[in-house]
């Protein structure tokens, strides 16, 4: 095993998880049942379930589009998204 690709995907996607719409979700459905347990192993297995999507995925697109050009499309969706979002937010402060 890769131990530099795991801690580095593991501390990507745990920081950007931080606050998001799945944790919001996550954080709702504990307080408001009483089997928090339930909620955990659930959640847990719906994101198991999307990062086993996004690795079938890249499975198939490295097929016919280099890492490289994943990696450069990917950082400038981020980068966009973070513009929209950022241009989205400052909008409705004023």
């Amino acid at each position: 095993m890769d131990w530099k690709v795991f801690f580095t995907t593991f501390f990507a996607i745990f920081i950007a998880e931080l606050g998001d719409k799945t944790q919001l979700a996550t954080f709702s459905f504990a307080a408001g049942t009483g089997s928090r347990l339930a909620v955990f192993l659930a959640a847990s297995l719906a994101l198991v379930c999307t990062s086993a999507l996004g690795v079938v995925a890249a499975e198939v697109v490295q097929k016919w589009v280099s890492p490289r050009t994943l990696q450069l499309v990917s950082g400038l969706l981020f980068i966009l998204v973070g513009l929209w979002m950022l241009l989205s937010w400052k909008s409705k402060s004023i």
